[in-house]
């Protein structure tokens, strides 16, 4: 219960801040300043891709670490994964990113981490409720008899990403928790009908 109650908190501090930060953002470059402090990343190359959709010469960018920065600047509005080469992406962590008007500081490390613009703020503080999330799902999975719990902090956990976008209304970020846990999806019979059901009961809405 009590973990159930600090999702509750976390998800009502966080559409408060969401709330705030929801601006509507002028035409513009989005620059991304980059900072990778492993010194083994030095020359290596890190590459801005989208998230989805194929990754073509046309739209992913790529330049060379030096002196642990990196800079990308793009007109292009996105959902973003920030990647080092693959030869050497073991222990990086993967960096989503919204592509957005303004300037996005970001550290690629073992932990990585976005900030500086309003949905970026918005999805940092998202990944960082998931990866709790995760552990904490992790530790409940290696004991028995603990699936009710887990039921519980999982919906408590989707409750909060939808609420986070639900807030948001429109946007990049938006688009991307939207689509994560839908409330609804649609099933199709054995006879050949196709039914809306409900995502968190699995039961035909009528």
């Amino acid at each position: 219960m009590k973990k159930i109650v600090f999702y509750t908190m976390v998800a009502a501090m966080l559409l408060m801040v969401a709330a705030c930060n929801k601006k509507d953002q002028p035409a513009g470059m989005c620059h991304i300043v980059g900072l990778a402090p492993n010194p083994t990343l030095e020359g290596k190359r890190i590459f801005l891709v989208p998230l989805t959709g194929p990754a073509t010469a046309e739209n992913v960018d790529s330049v060379e670490i030096h002196d642990g920065k990196f800079e990308f600047s793009t007109d292009t509005l996105m959902m973003g994964k920030i990647l080092i080469d693959y030869h050497y992406r073991y222990g990086f962590q993967p960096l989503l990113v919204v592509v957005e008007p303004g300037e996005v500081k970001v550290v690629v490390d073992s932990i990585s981490s976005a900030s500086g613009t309003p949905q970026n703020d918005s999805l940092q503080m998202w990944k960082e409720i998931t990866e709790r999330h995760n552990a904490q799902m992790m530790e409940l999975r290696k004991q028995d008899g603990m699936k009710a719990q887990w039921d519980s902090v999982h919906h408590a956990y989707k409750l909060y990403t939808r609420q986070l976008a639900a807030n948001m209304k429109e946007g990049v970020l938006h688009d991307f928790l939207s689509g994560l846990y839908p409330l609804t999806y649609k099933r199709k019979l054995s006879d050949g009908r196709i039914i809306t059901v409900n995502a968190d009961t699995n039961e035909e809405i009528k």
